[in-house]
C-alpha cells in the first residue's frame, strides 16, 4: 500500500490546529481537545458553552467548504478501508478517548503545551499504538 506524503497540507493543517489551539485558550480559556468539545453538545445546562462548542465543530465541519472556496474543488477523499472498517476505528477511538481522558488534540497540541505529565504519557501510548498498527496491518498482516 502506498501513503501520500502531503508536507505542505500537512504543515498547513498543523499550523491551523495549533493556532485555533492558541486562539482558543487566550480568547476563551478553553482546551481544544475535539472530542470533549464534540461530548458537551449533548450538555444543554449552559447556552453560551453550547454555543461556543457548536461553533468549533460548525467550523470543523466547514473545512471542505472552505478548500473548495479556495481551489474550486472538494477535496478528494480516498479511504483505503471500508466504511465498516471506517466506522470499526471510530468505535474504537470513542473508547479509547473514555479511556484515555482525552484525544490527540487535547492530549497532544494542548496538554504537551502546558507539559502535563498525563499528556505525555497518553501522547506516547497514542504513537506506540499507531506505529504497532501500522507495522502490523502493512508488514505482518500485508494489509
Amino acid at each position: 500500500m502506498e501513503t501520500d506524503f502531503t508536507p505542505w497540507a500537512s504543515l498547513g493543517g498543523g499550523v491551523l490546529i495549533g493556532l485555533a489551539a492558541v486562539l482558543l485558550m487566550g480568547l476563551h480559556g478553553r482546551i481544544l481537545g475535539a472530542t470533549g468539545i464534540l461530548s458537551g453538545l449533548l450538555r444543554l445546562d449552559d447556552p453560551a458553552d453550547w454555543s461556543l462548542r457548536a461553533a468549533l465543530v460548525a467550523g470543523m465541519a466547514a473545512g471542505p467548504l472552505v478548500f473548495l472556496l479556495v481551489t474550486g474543488a472538494m477535496p478528494a477523499i480516498d479511504l483505503p478501508v471500508s466504511l465498516a472498517e471506517v466506522i470499526l476505528g471510530g468505535v474504537i477511538v470513542g473508547i479509547g478517548v473514555s479511556y484515555g481522558g482525552g484525544c490527540t488534540s487535547g492530549h497532544g497540541v494542548c496538554g504537551n503545551a502546558r507539559f502535563a505529565r498525563r499528556s505525555m504519557v497518553a501522547t506516547v501510548t497514542f504513537m506506540a499504538t499507531a506505529f504497532a498498527t501500522v507495522f502490523v496491518t502493512r508488514h505482518l498482516l500485508g494489509a
